[in-house]
């Protein structure tokens, strides 16, 4: 991994994971299981890894611990396999944040890419008619924002290299499958085509919508700044990412988002 994400953290891929530094508190993954998001896929009988991401929720340095405790944030760091799970690339199944008691709301993710290509899949809502859907593209050192009460979920964006990202949350997270699984799935499923190269299928269980694709934009709006790790940010400001765990504080930003 060329990308140093701000603390000593490195993604390890046989099997699925992370080693920590000295310094640096972290848990044990938890893996995805492929049967476990099954019903979510395209064909729910295809055949993929067993374990399609591993996932390290609450990891960083030691000294900043309680300067995150303090704001009712966390920082995540996910790995996936790579590969295809039928026509599929590797993905996860979609969901929408829970609300969080402590903001008494739904909250938003801010990604940043560290190795790997990647697609964040975001939809309004995970309702019949879906609202706006996108499909960005983030590189290594990409940031992107999944808004409050947004359906979205992850993808591997080139299925020949593993991928893996960071990624600030509110501290009591908590995850909606309901209207994803009920549509059996999120509005728009990826597929590797013959050539290749990654399309989008359109979920008939959906009304008719309409998918932009579009590359990772700056996000100097919501104050960071780009070419520094998020990370690396919240050292330097730890009131820069309230607006994760305080969504309500950034309202204006909300209304109209665009990814």
């Amino acid at each position: 991994m060329s990308f140093y994400p701000g603390f000593d953290i490195k993604p390890v891929f046989d099997p699925l994971g992370f080693e920590y530094g000295k310094g640096v508190f972290g848990p044990e993954v938890e893996y995805r299981k492929l049967d476990a998001i099954r019903k979510s896929l395209m064909d729910p009988e295809c055949t993929g890894p067993e374990n399609v991401y591993a996932i390290a929720m609450d990891v960083g340095n030691e000294t900043d611990k309680p300067a995150m405790l303090e704001r009712d944030l966390l920082f995540g760091a996910v790995t996936y396999a790579k590969g295809l799970l039928g026509k599929e690339p590797v993905r996860s199944q979609g969901h929408i944040h829970a609300i969080s008691p402590s903001c008494n709301s739904s909250t938003c993710e801010v990604y940043e890419i560290w190795s790997g290509t990647a697609i964040i899949y975001m939809q309004e809502r995970a309702e019949d008619n879906p609202g706006r859907c996108y499909a960005v593209i983030a590189h290594e050192g990409n940031v992107v924002i999944v808004p409050p009460y947004w359906a979205h979920a992850t993808i591997v964006g080139d299925v020949t290299k593993n991928m893996t990202f960071g990624a600030w949350c509110v501290r009591d997270y908590g995850f909606d499958y309901v209207g994803v699984r009920k549509h059996k799935g999120v509005a728009f499923f990826p597929i590797v085509n013959k050539e290749g190269k990654m399309e989008f299928i359109k979920n008939e269980n959906y009304d008719d919508c309409h998918l932009i694709i579009k590359e990772a934009r700056d996000y100097s709006d919501f104050g960071i700044e780009k070419g520094v790790p998020v990370y690396t940010q919240f050292q330097n400001d730890p009131d820069r990412f309230l607006f994760v765990s305080k969504p309500e504080t950034r309202k204006d930003l909300w209304e109209n988002y665009e990814p």
